[in-house]
């Protein structure tokens, strides 16, 4: 109990934390998102910086909403996508509990689900399970002004033909992870933000709210904007639609509390970190870099664990790069322009040393590693072996490149940050 009592202590923040940074380098991010937030029209961003394994700066910028002025870095915002890993990191804590396993069908727990016989946990959480993308598009479409439930999206998408079979293609879907959601439910006997609540939330201090709750006049209020039209408040969709493929919202400091762990291999077992961070490979060998819940590559030579969000009016990044023990949190409450974009991009030159000439070579397996795709080894309830494991060279890729460009030829990080890329027109100064 004390050593994890420690553990989440080193989690927080001090008082005087963000001295960490020195007056420069924080001056240098104020102007930097300022003049990101000012050129776009974006009304506010929340910003958290990990360095050398901690939380040393979190600050919010702009108006968070119609009803709230002052901005504060304690507001959660919609995170979307992000909240992926986090389905995922609730799928290997129950496989250590030996009550599932990744390689395990779909139809052992949800049944009706096309090709459920053939796809594995492991494929819905990777994007290579072949299931229809619910919400393949850059808005919100008309559906989505209707509440619905995890079954009615399941009934409606993964009953459909399958696109590609499972483990032959890479492409993102979000009803993948709606189905992983309904397994958690179904395995542990309670809802899936209760068990995250439980196992992961509380444990490291995070607030972490329903976002479909996270509405109304005490939380940040979702904008948009068309061409050279104003900045509009968005209508958030009705509840239900992003459940276990991105329902949360949170601070940028809640969620830079979960990259301290992952930098410091606590809250999830070492071995569960590794998997969600290894590349899956495809029946013919390649992988694009994604794990489960995760992109990893490498840009501008250094390595990163990546993913972005969009939500109705919100778009968000987290990047963490392992070797610097340092990680990046944008939050804004805007799903257009390429802020989020301009403000991790230039927050990374700030906070990270100059990088090496090469990449550092990641730690090897201290066993062989067959492929992830189809198999992985025997677990027992207790404790389990590491996770099977096999990392790949995979293409170099932008952790800030948007969908929009990157779909047709590499899988972008992104849910679907491009949204609004032709609205970037309306802002009053050049976009770089």
């Amino acid at each position: 109990m004390l050593t994890r009592l420690l553990a989440v202590a080193a989690l927080l923040p001090a008082p005087a934390i963000a001295q960490s940074l020195t007056p420069a380098e924080t001056a240098q991010i104020d102007r930097l998102v300022a003049g990101a937030l000012g050129d776009t029209g974006v009304p506010s961003a929340s910003i958290a910086v990990v360095r050398g394994g901690r939380i040393v700066f979190a600050k919010a910028y702009g108006k968070p909403s119609e009803a709230i002025a002052t901005a504060d870095p304690k507001l959660p915002y919609q995170i979307a996508s992000i909240s992926k890993q986090f389905t995922a990191a609730a799928i290997l804590l129950l496989e250590d509990e030996g009550k599932l396993s990744l390689d395990d069908t779909v139809a052992k727990y949800i049944p009706g689900v096309t090709g459920g016989d053939r796809i594995t946990i492991r494929q819905l959480l990777s994007h290579t399970s072949g299931l229809q993308d619910y919400w393949p598009q850059d808005y919100s479409f008309a559906a989505m002004a209707k509440p619905v439930t995890p079954q009615q999206i399941v009934d409606r998408w993964a009953k459909k033909p399958l696109d590609f079979a499972p483990g032959t293609q890479w492409q993102y879907s979000n009803t993948g992870y709606v189905v992983a959601g309904m397994i958690v439910e179904k395995v542990s006997g309670q809802p899936l933000l209760s068990f995250l609540q439980q196992r992961i939330f509380k444990p490291l201090d995070i607030r972490a709210l329903d976002q479909d709750k996270a509405i109304g006049k005490a939380f940040p209020q979702g904008y948009g904007r068309f061409a050279l039209g104003p900045v509009r408040a968005e209508t958030p969709s009705a509840d239900g639609w992003l459940y276990a493929a991105g329902e949360l919202s949170m601070s940028a400091q809640d969620l830079a509390k979960w990259d301290v762990a992952r930098l410091s291999r606590t809250t999830l077992p070492a071995d569960d970190w590794a998997a969600q961070e290894t590349p899956i490979k495809l029946a013919d060998g390649s992988s694009n870099g994604y794990g489960l819940g995760v992109f990893t590559g490498s840009a501008d030579v250094r390595r990163y664990v990546e993913h972005s969000g969009e939500a109705v009016g919100f778009l968000s990044e987290n990047i963490v790069y392992p070797d610097e023990k340092a990680a990046i949190v944008v939050l804004t409450n805007s799903w257009f322009s390429d802020a989020v974009g301009r403000i991790s991009k230039g927050v990374a030159k700030i906070v990270l040393p100059t990088p090496s000439p090469t990449p550092r070579t990641p730690p090897r397996s201290p066993t062989p590693a067959p492929s992830t795709t189809n198999s992985a080894p025997a677990r027992s309830t207790a404790r389990a072996s590491p996770k099977t494991r096999t990392i790949t060279s995979s293409r170099s890729r932008s952790p800030t490149t948007s969908r929009a460009s990157a779909r047709s030829v590499h899988p972008p990080h992104s849910h679907k940050p491009a949204r609004r890329a032709c609205a970037a027109a309306s802002s009053t100064a050049p976009i770089g």
